[in-house]
């Protein structure tokens, strides 16, 4: 008997042994990875130390097992766990940060692409909402010490809350802004998964100008002669295309290996087989975002697509310091990598609170917004449209969603540890909420609703 149990703990340790290699195997450059993007990013694109970037961003296990440092000759970070699974990332101007993977970086370094050129805009002496030229506005009507101490409220915790930003555009004008130690009106944040909603207004932008149809099949050579060949640029925006799909960040899935591990995530994603009907299941994706960019690209061509963001969306609202970031293939990672100041994502909100349209004419087709803001189908709670988040509530019964104390119209792009832009139309509003946070989140919804009711009636 004492035999038996010897070699089952024996089969039970070398399986245990066995599962671990091959977990590290799989996660540590996944780790790394992410370490190395995160480093370069915050240090070449917002101009932040090194040490701050490893005290924050990176002090949770399992990142606290990564060496990563910053080199400032070529412009790059480096990953690594124990000595292993060394991965790199480098700056390029006017492109942000890349990972290298499944490329040399001798490759990498050589692409070449067809960027914008930012326009010689002084905007602090350029008025508000184009510029950073803010006036004095303190409405009798509106309830600032209220305002003010719920924006205060919302810098508690530092140590795990880590609210960096907040910003609330009222009637166009900026009534409250705050920023934590180290961080101001110039500082890019990054956006993560409210780059999805960066990519909406994007496509937006291909429809309106007939480049692109929504209920067409999406046009991936690859699934023209399967059961994809049902899938729409549509489903793909609703995040239900049926695609057999992990959106899972805990370790090594489909959403991890796509950002961390692969050249190019929209083509890696292609190849998911179909696991449903295409429109009936909704499914929180990555993938599918990744796989609307590499559409969009393969649409219009490099001579247009990396100048597109730049020229017909972000120079236009003056928001100069958004930068999208692409893949090692050269296509931006529309589900996660993107950077820019509070003011330009609030000024990406106001373009949706005013139905696509800014000063300088229609931007986003007429009803692009209301189409965004559509419940998904299979999204049973209302929480989900084109790519942006919903307070809807299920069909019947408005009284079961995310923000029970906030309006129903409400909308808002989302991104990992707190990035939020709100926007709720009845209210005239926008609030801008950036973040880094690890624990004592802040109650978004006792923050908009304290909000509301500092508003007049």
């Amino acid at each position: 008997m004492s035999k038996i149990i010897l070699r089952t703990v024996l089969i039970v340790l070398v399986a245990a042994f066995g599962y671990g290699i091959y977990y590290a195997w799989s996660a540590f450059p996944i780790i790394s990875s992410y370490s190395a993007k995160t480093m370069c990013s915050c240090v070449m694109l917002n101009g932040r130390q090194p040490d701050d970037i490893t005290s924050n961003e990176l002090s949770t296990f399992p990142l606290s097992l990564v060496s990563v440092s910053a080199s400032f000759t070529d412009s790059s970070a480096t990953g690594s766990v124990f000595g292993f699974a060394k991965r790199k990332a480098i700056y390029r101007k006017g492109l942000g940060c890349t990972l290298i993977n499944e490329i040399t970086e001798e490759e990498l370094r050589a692409q070449q692409f067809s960027l914008a050129t930012p326009p010689a805009a002084h905007t602090d002496t350029i008025s508000w909402p184009m510029g950073d030229l803010v006036p004095e506005y303190s409405p009798s009507a509106i309830d600032m010490e209220k305002i003010n101490a719920t924006v205060e409220a919302a810098f508690e915790y530092p140590n795990e809350r880590r609210t960096r930003a907040i910003l609330i555009i009222h009637d166009g004008q900026i009534i409250a802004e705050k920023y934590a130690e180290g961080f101001d009106k110039n500082s890019r944040h990054m956006g993560w998964s409210m780059t999805k909603s960066v990519m909406n207004a994007l496509i937006g932008i291909l429809v309106r100008q007939e480049k692109l149809t929504l209920n067409a099949p999406a046009p991936i050579e690859a699934w023209k002669n399967d059961s994809r060949s049902a899938i729409t640029l549509h489903h793909l925006l609703q995040a239900s295309s049926g695609l057999q799909w992990e959106e899972n960040y805990g370790g090594p899935s489909d959403a991890t290996n796509m950002l961390f591990k692969k050249r190019d995530a929209g083509e890696y994603a292609s190849m998911a087989p179909l696991l449903h009907e295409p429109g009936k299941i909704f499914y929180y994706s990555s993938g599918t975002s990744n796989m609307i960019s590499w559409i969009a690209r393969k649409t219009i061509g490099d001579s247009v697509y990396h100048r597109l963001p730049y020229e017909q969306l972000f120079y236009p609202l003056g928001m100069y310091s958004m930068v999208m970031e692409p893949d090692a293939g050269g296509t931006f990672v529309a589900s996660s990598f993107s950077y820019a100041t509070a003011r330009d994502w609030a000024r990406f909100g106001m373009l949706f609170l005013n139905d696509g349209y800014w000063s300088s004419g229609r931007i986003l087709p007429e009803g692009w917004v209301e189409y965004s803001t559509t419940p998904a189908k299979g999204a049973e709670q209302g929480e989900y449209g084109a790519q942006f988040w919903l307070n809807a509530g299920a069909p019947g019964n408005s009284i079961n969603r995310k923000y029970p104390s906030v309006p129903t119209d409400l909308f808002w792009a989302d991104g990992y540890e707190g990035q939020n832009v709100f926007v709720l139309p009845s209210e005239n509003l926008v609030v801008v909420k950036l973040s880094q946070s690890t624990g004592n989140f802040l109650d978004d919804d006792k923050f908009l609703a304290d909000i509301i009711r500092a508003l007049p009636d």
